[in-house]
């Protein structure tokens, strides 16, 4: 919950110290967010926020969760590039272990690969994971090796999508959200062809109005912004829009998925079992 937003610092080209948030209308877009969440039918669960923690707020980045094979519930936490965000982590995941969720790490405190789970999604029976910016690409290893998982990496390239959040949105089994430009040349080619039906979004479109930073409910995709055209596909394949403003969370570079984590990612139904794991890297 934001009980601590403000720009404390600069670690992103949207963040500027000079330019704070609003605190009443970031508590407010936010309670927004979570009750068309949990009118969707989604069940919300909240992480208190540290009060030395001003982007604690954005919850996507404080691990990766899924059940593994055998069921159990568990959380890859994310090893922050930025000392910055790491103790984040300390709270997280003595919460986590409260909640029944094992915990296991590729990096910790500044020792060992950084990974931030911003940049993995389960895409199609395996983690398309973006690194570059904030991921490193030996995460990855780690990564697929702890969860017995194949992961699909893609590099990151553009400064403002430095998450693969920002550039990419599952739709449903089929059809994604994805702008290219975010992406090295093999890497942009090589996610386009992983989605059968893409809706490919220009620089712009992503860059101002967050719109891939979104979350799927069902059918139902909440979106901080619509552009005209991507309402007009989405509805096209069947999908509702709402949007909800969450615009102040903008100002520290993240949106909607920024400031949720889905933790019920599932190996055997989501993920692919791949014993040992594999990573698998676009061809240059």
């Amino acid at each position: 919950m934001p009980t601590h937003f403000r720009i404390d610092y600069v670690i992103n080209p949207f963040m500027d110290t000079a330019v704070q948030p609003d605190g009443p209308t970031a508590w407010r877009q936010w309670h927004d967010m979570v009750e068309t969440l949990r009118g969707l039918g989604a069940r919300v669960d909240v992480i208190p926020q540290r009060s030395d923690a001003p982007d604690m707020v954005y919850a996507m980045n404080l691990g990766l969760g899924v059940v593994r094979a055998d069921g159990t519930p568990s959380v890859v936490m994310s090893h922050m590039r930025y000392p910055q965000r790491r103790m984040e982590t300390r709270s997280a995941q003595p919460w986590f272990a409260e909640h029944g969720y094992a915990t296991s790490y590729v990096g910790r405190d500044g020792v060992g690969a950084h990974l931030e789970a911003g940049d993995a999604f389960a895409w199609r029976d395996h983690l398309v994971v973006g690194y570059g910016p904030r991921t490193e690409e030996l995460g990855l290893k780690h990564l697929a090796s702890d969860l017995g998982v194949r992961v699909h990496g893609v590099r990151i390239t553009h400064p403002g999508m430095y998450h693969l959040d920002l550039a990419f949105c599952p739709l449903d089994d089929r059809r994604a959200m994805v702008c290219p430009t975010a992406l090295d040349a093999e890497s942009a080619e090589a996610l386009l062809a992983l989605v059968p039906e893409p809706l490919v979004l220009t620089e712009e479109e992503a860059l101002t109005t967050f719109c891939a930073n979104s979350v799927v409910v069902g059918r139902t995709v909440v979106m901080p912004a619509c552009p005209d055209r991507v309402r007009a596909q989405l509805e096209d394949w069947g999908f509702e829009v709402v949007v909800v403003d969450v615009s102040e969370f903008h100002k520290g570079g993240g949106s909607i998925r920024c400031l949720t984590n889905p933790v019920d990612l599932t190996i055997g139904r989501d993920l692919l079992a791949v014993p040992g794991g594999e990573v698998l890297l676009p061809r240059v």
